[in-house]
C-alpha cells in the first residue's frame, strides 16, 4: 500500500475524495470538486479556490518547488544537515529525494483540481452563474494548469499529460510521458484557452488576461521565440497604469508590502490558516527561524559591491552573531507572499528578447530601467553577447531568492559552464522513484 499511495493516479484520487468529504462536512472554503460537488455558482467558486489553495501548498509555491529553483543555482548555501537538500547544491539529486517527490505530487494535485473545474463548470445550471463569470472561472483554471505543466516540463522534461479529472485509483496509470515539446504545446494551448475566456482586468492574486500575457512572455522566452516574448512582455509593460516598477528595490516586499503595482501575480498567505513556510528556512534563530538556507559567499560578494548591488543589499541582513541571512521572507506570522511574476521579470524578458533580435538599444533601455530602480549606474554594453551576459547577471541579483536562477542557467545552456558540473543528464531532475515503482509506463530520465 505504501507504494500505491505514491502513484500519480492514486494521489490525485485520494486528494479529490478527501476534499469531497470536507465539502459534505460543510468545510467549504478550499474544497476541490469531484463528480457531485460542482453543481451551482457557489460550489464552482469553491472548487476554483481549491485550485489556488493547492498552488499555494507547502510543496509547491509555498516552499518546495521554489526551493528547487534557487537551491540548484549558486545564490544559496545550505547550513543544515539534511543531505537531500545538499543534493540540489551538489547537482546530484537522488530519485528518492523527498523535495522532488513532494513537488511532483503537489503539482499534479493542482492539475487534477484544475481539471475538475475545466470539465464540470461548463455544464453547471444555475441562474446566478452568468456566462461571463463561468468563463472567468474556467479561464483561471486553464491558466493555473498551464503554469503547473510549465513548471513540470522545465524541471523534469516531458511528463504525463492528464487533462481530465482523476476519479479512480488506476484511471491514469499506464500513461506514458509525453515529450518536452508536447508538454510545452499543452502549456501554450491552455494559455490560449485562458486568453479567450478571461477578462482584461487587473488582479494581482487571481489570473486575468493580463496575467496570461505575462506567462506567455515567459513561455516564449523559454522557447526561444524572441519576437513573441517581446510582444507579450510589452503588453504588460505598456499598461503602466496597472504595472510598473516600484523603488527603491525593496519597495515590493519591505514593511509588509503586498500586492504592489510591481506584482503581476502573487500568492496570498494570511499567516494563520494559510502559511508560507519560506521565512522559517531563511530567518535566523533570533527572529524565530532556523536559517537553514543562507546567501552563498558568491552572492554576498555581489551584494556587497555597490557597483553590482545598489540598494539590493536589502535582500540580506546579519544576525547577532554576524551571520548573513536572506531577508526576502521575514514576516511573523508567516504571511509573506510568493511572487510568481513581477514587472521586473517582464522588463528583463523583453531586454533578453531584444538582445537576441539584435535590438541592442532597446535591450539596453530595458536593462537600465532595472538598474536605475536599484540605484545603479546605467550599463553600456553595446553588443548582443555582452548584453546577454549583463542581463543574466541582473536576473541573478534581481531574483536572488526567487525560483529563477537554476532555470535561467539551464534554458540558456549556461548551467554547466557557470556551475561547474559535467554531467548533462543533471540538467533535468529525476522522476521520483515512487512514481517509477508503481507505474511501469513511466521511464526515468537518463542518468538516474
Amino acid at each position: 500500500m505504501k507504494k500505491l499511495v505514491n502513484s500519480i493516479s492514486f494521489f490525485l484520487f485520494a486528494a479529490a475524495l478527501f476534499s469531497c468529504n470536507k465539502f459534505l462536512d460543510v468545510q467549504p472554503k478550499n474544497s476541490v470538486s469531484d463528480e457531485v460537488t460542482i453543481f451551482n455558482k457557489a460550489s464552482s467558486e469553491q472548487a476554483l479556490r481549491g485550485v489556488y489553495n493547492a498552488l499555494a501548498s507547502s510543496n509547491y509555491y509555498g516552499t518546495g518547488f521554489q526551493s528547487i529553483g534557487y537551491l540548484s543555482g549558486d545564490n544559496v548555501q545550505w547550513t543544515g544537515s539534511q543531505s537531500q537538500v545538499q543534493e540540489f547544491i551538489n547537482h546530484d539529486v537522488s530519485a528518492e529525494n523527498s523535495t522532488i517527490a513532494g513537488a511532483w505530487s503537489a503539482i499534479y494535485q493542482v492539475i487534477n483540481r484544475a481539471n475538475n473545474v475545466i470539465a464540470k463548470v461548463p455544464s453547471v445550471v444555475d441562474p446566478q452563474l452568468t456566462d461571463a463569470f463561468r468563463n472567468q472561472l474556467i479561464g483561471e483554471a486553464y491558466f493555473i494548469r498551464a503554469l503547473a505543466y510549465f513548471d513540470l516540463v522545465r524541471t523534469w522534461g516531458g511528463v504525463p499529460l492528464i487533462t481530465s479529472p482523476t476519479t479512480s485509483p488506476k484511471e491514469n496509470s499506464g500513461i506514458a510521458r509525453s515529450t518536452a515539446d508536447a508538454t510545452y504545446s499543452q502549456v501554450i494551448s491552455d494559455l490560449e484557452n485562458a486568453d479567450a475566456l478571461l477578462p482584461e482586468t487587473t488582479n494581482r492574486y487571481r489570473a486575468t488576461r493580463k496575467t496570461v500575457y505575462a506567462l506567455k512572455a515567459r513561455y516564449y522566452l523559454y522557447r526561444g521565440q524572441w519576437a513573441e516574448a517581446e510582444q507579450f512582455a510589452s503588453l504588460v509593460i505598456n499598461d503602466s497604469a496597472s504595472y510598473r516598477l516600484v523603488g527603491p528595490y525593496n519597495s515590493f516586499f519591505a514593511a509588509d508590502a503586498r500586492g504592489t503595482v510591481e506584482s503581476v501575480f502573487e500568492i496570498f498567505y494570511n499567516g494563520t490558516t494559510e502559511v508560507n513556510g519560506h521565512r522559517n528556512q531563511w530567518q535566523p534563530q533570533t527572529n524565530g527561524g532556523t536559517r537553514q538556507w543562507a546567501p552563498s559567499p558568491a552572492l554576498l560578494a555581489l551584494l556587497s559591491d555597490p557597483v553590482t548591488a545598489g540598494n539590493r543589499t536589502s535582500l540580506v541582513g546579519k544576525d547577532n552573531q554576524g551571520r548573513w541571512y536572506g531577508n526576502l521572507y521575514y514576516r511573523n506570522p508567516a504571511s509573506d507572499p510568493s511572487w510568481v511574476i513581477r514587472v521586473a521579470e517582464l522588463y528583463l524578458i523583453r531586454a533578453e528578447a531584444r538582445a537576441q533580435l539584435q535590438n541592442t538599444a532597446g535591450a539596453l533601455e530595458d536593462l537600465n530601467r532595472i538598474r536605475y530602480r536599484s540605484g545603479l549606474l546605467p550599463a553600456s554594453e553595446n553588443t548582443s553577447d555582452l548584453l546577454l551576459l549583463a542581463i543574466e547577471q541582473e536576473r541573478r541579483l534581481e531574483f536572488a531568492f526567487e525560483p529563477h536562477r537554476w532555470f535561467d542557467l539551464v534554458r540558456t545552456n549556461r548551467a554547466i559552464t557557470v556551475l561547474g558540473f559535467t554531467d548533462v543528464n543533471k540538467l533535468l531532475l529525476p522522476i521520483p522513484s515512487q512514481q517509477i515503482l508503481v507505474d511501469k509506463a513511466l521511464v526515468q530520465n537518463p542518468g538516474y
